[in-house]
């Protein structure tokens, strides 16, 4: 189907959303691209499915312990949301979302999870790829998707502060450098945290069109960068390939406007 065709099929169906959480989990991963979901989720017919190891309250609070370099992590303030459901009884999905743990120590609620060898996230991704329509992650969100087995052969991009952690993962994946966030087939992936908002946008651009997406943007005043290839990040944490030709400065503002 073309372009039209294929917003037109999106906006008369229902889409179903499912977010996936686990202590320790970053915030703005999480509640930045749900502020736009569920913006749009006015227009359009979406559920929402909020899916942990096991459902009930699921915490960005990360215990305390010693970080790889010996030094103590320092305690921050949390947020809890309510998983609404466990792995076990996820409903069917059409596009399922990945974030990051706490960024600030290279996601150091996933590091906690593998190397305690739990593989929870990673078993769910694998178990659920074939049947969703639309498989996104973001920040090192990227980690667990490589770890499952889906992005074997794809291209895909991740945080840059946590480049050399990520990477490693995967068989053939082609990791971009300078990317705000890529689309290869059904797979999505972001940069670091933030850049997971501007994801969200392009997706939910794809998925819909312009229209009744730009009005979300601009009801919640949020300028997102529009260019996949823009990553300054990429300089500014010294990632292997980064361009450092392009500007670090990108000029945004409302969507829908040229001036």
């Amino acid at each position: 189907m073309d372009e039209e065709e294929f917003h037109l099929y999106n906006q008369e169906r229902e889409i179903s959303i499912g977010y996936m959480v686990f202590d320790g989990f970053a915030p703005l991963d999480v509640f930045g691209p749900l502020q736009f979901i569920s913006g749009i989720s006015a227009d359009f017919n979406m559920s929402l499915s909020i899916i942990s190891k096991k459902a009930g309250p699921i915490s960005t609070y990360v215990p305390l312990h010693n970080i790889d370099d010996g030094m103590p992590m320092k305690e921050t303030i949390s947020a809890s949301v309510i998983a609404t459901h466990s792995v076990n009884d996820a409903p069917s999905l059409n596009l399922l979302i990945v974030p990051v743990s706490d960024i600030r120590y290279g996601g150091i609620g996933n590091r906690a999870r593998f190397m305690g060898n739990d593989t929870w996230i990673e078993n769910f991704v694998a178990s659920r790829f074939n049947a969703t329509d639309f498989v996104a992650s973001v920040c090192t969100g990227a980690m667990s998707l490589a770890k499952a087995g889906v992005l074997d052969g794809k291209r895909a991009t991740t945080n840059k502060l946590a480049w050399s952690q990520v990477i490693p993962f995967g068989n053939n994946v082609t990791w971009v450098p300078n990317a705000r966030w890529t689309h290869d087939d059904k797979i999505w992936t972001s940069s670091g945290v933030a850049a997971g908002m501007d994801m969200t946008y392009a997706l939910l651009r794809w998925l819909y069109g312009d229209e009744r997406v730009n009005v979300t943007m601009n009801a919640v005043e949020y300028a997102p960068h529009v260019d996949p290839h823009w990553d300054p990040f990429s300089v500014v944490h010294n990632v292997p390939g980064a361009d450092h030709a392009h500007s670090l400065k990108d000029l945004v503002g409302p969507v829908g406007y040229d001036n």
